[in-house]
């Protein structure tokens, strides 16, 4: 049924950057919406089946101009991700919680509500199990309250791991000393923390040892105290290694768990630790578990349709 709904524009200079250069957010809506946009003086008539929609989305954009935020894509696919009853003041609030500020001036914030669920978890529980599809921010959020804890000095370090697996893992066969063997696992960790800290700040912390990054086999036989600890790519522990990890963290220590039950590199995908431990601990009152979505994923719009297109398959 075809809708009308017009949406009044406050201020002159929000029409640029609603509209976006040559007007592609306009076009862009007016695709995935099947809505015509059109513009009469300071007001836009939306015409069309998601006409109350598109009325939403702009709603939801001209709160975040007034608040300071830019456009982007990322915003437009989120806000049309939700329902039109959504609450718009409740979406642009979670632009107001600032984890701390990365090297270039910009401010880390939870870009969805999964991501926020996410972050209270990782402040009110001891060991947080994070799971949920490539893109969904699990490690970089978790970096970044790493971070915050280590700059007030909550924690002494922050110690990140994964296991050093690939299909078929073969360690033995790269090239160089062992750091320049495990650096291509550990790259995408250290392109989070250059980008919260800056190379140079990264560099000076991880001399002065507030910063570790090592593979998972390195954690045996250690007690970790006052550290916050990331484990990354979970799904490829093993049973074995995910006891020998959960055993590590000591006193005011507080531990993360990322993982993709979907991207299992093991051998046998039902050894995995990850859903081990999850099935064995989740009744520990301690423990908090977050199942982030596609809907939570804030890389290109692409790679949301992209894991529907798998999970439609795997179904």
């Amino acid at each position: 049924m075809i809708t009308k709904s017009e949406v009044k524009i406050p201020r002159a200079d929000f029409l640029m950057a609603l509209a976006g250069n040559l007007d592609k957010n306009f076009t862009y809506m007016e695709t995935k919406l099947d809505v015509n946009i059109a513009l009469c003086r300071d007001t836009l008539v939306l015409e069309g089946k998601e006409a109350d929609k598109t009325h939403h989305v702009f709603k939801f954009l001209i709160r975040c101009l007034e608040l300071g935020e830019t456009i982007d894509q990322q915003k437009i696919d989120y806000a049309m991700d939700q329902d039109p009853s959504s609450d718009v003041d409740a979406m642009v609030s979670l632009y107001k919680k600032v984890i701390l500020v990365d090297d270039d001036g910009r401010s880390v914030t939870p870009k969805t509500f999964g991501q926020d669920a996410y972050i209270q978890l990782i402040r009110s529980k001891e060991l947080i199990f994070g799971l949920g599809p490539a893109g969904t921010g699990k490690t970089f959020l978790a970096v970044a309250m790493g971070i915050k804890a280590l700059k007030e000095k909550r924690i002494k370090k922050i110690i990140i791991t994964r296991p050093a697996i690939e299909a078929g893992e073969n360690l033995g066969y790269l090239p160089g000393d062992l750091e320049s063997k495990i650096e291509p696992y550990l790259k995408p960790i250290y392109d989070s923390m250059i980008t919260l800290l800056g190379r140079d700040t990264f560099n000076n912390y991880r001399e002065r040892g507030y910063i570790e990054i090592a593979p998972l086999a390195y954690m045996r036989g250690r007690t970790l105290d006052h550290a916050f600890i990331i484990l990354d790519e979970a799904q490829n522990t093993t049973a074995a290694q995910m006891k020998m990890f959960l055993t590590r963290f000591g006193y005011g220590s507080k531990v993360i768990i990322n993982g993709d039950v979907t991207q299992m590199d093991l051998v046998d995908a039902s050894h995995s630790g990850l859903n081990h431990a999850i099935e064995r601990l989740k009744a520990l009152s301690e423990i908090g578990i977050i199942e982030l979505k596609k809907e939570d994923v804030v890389r290109h719009g692409l790679v949301k349709k992209i894991i529907a297109c798998y999970e439609t398959y795997e179904e």
